[in-house]
């Protein structure tokens, strides 16, 4: 259980649902209460296939791509930072590809639940690369399964967060949500450098064993 809330407890701070709500709000706002229900719901479902997908296909894709998880964990790192920097900043939205264009598209559109909403905002290349660092790390299935546990329940999370986000928004206000958002970047910032170090490390051994 300390690994599945292990697992959690990351997944939230890089995906950081609390970040979202201000957009979520700004782009539902003027909608039925039972239309921001459906977009809540169906926004987790896509949040949901996204990640389990690219979970259960990394292996697939970076075999194609003709990639090594070392690069994959460097890459991830980096990517991680920028994202944790982008949280620390207050410019969650910016950080994960919504800008103007993007929220004049949405706008225009119906059906917001998987773009914006699904991806970029929550689904993004943190939360992939974490999630196929953690599957080439995790060979056992029982920690696959943990971990397939975890990223279920990230999407209840998810759909918890979106359903209520008009009350927290008014709860926790933009200032109170921005300090959420800082405090889940230091942690993304940390897991990002975990990550660049662990891919370096196991870079330089399987370089010093071809020596």
């Amino acid at each position: 259980m300390e690994f599945f809330f292990a697992t959690l407890f990351s997944l939230f701070s890089i995906v950081d649902p609390p970040g979202a709500i201000p957009v979520y709000v700004a782009l539902t706002g003027d909608r039925p209460r039972a239309e921001r229900n459906r977009i809540a719901l169906m926004t987790s479902f896509y949040f949901l296939l996204i990640l389990i997908c690219f979970f259960l296909a990394g292996n697939y894709i970076l075999g194609f791509f003709g990639l090594t998880i070392h690069a994959l964990r460097i890459a991830g790192g980096i990517t991680l930072l920028i994202s944790g920097f982008g949280l620390m900043s207050g410019s969650f939205a910016k950080r994960r590809g919504y800008d103007k264009d993007v929220e004049k598209h949405a706008q225009d559109h119906s059906d917001l639940a998987f773009s914006p909403l699904a991806m970029p905002l929550l689904s993004g290349p943190g939360s992939i690369s974490y999630l196929i660092t953690q599957y080439n790390q995790h060979t056992a299935w029982a920690e696959r399964g943990m971990i397939l546990g975890a990223i279920i329940g990230m999407g209840v999370m998810v759909w918890g967060c979106l359903r209520i986000a008009p009350f927290l928004f008014k709860m926790f206000g933009p200032g109170g949500l921005n300090a959420i958002a800082r405090i889940m970047g230091f942690i993304v910032i940390a897991i990002g450098v975990q990550f660049i170090v662990d891919g370096l490390v196991h870079l330089v051994q399987e370089m010093a064993k071809t020596l």
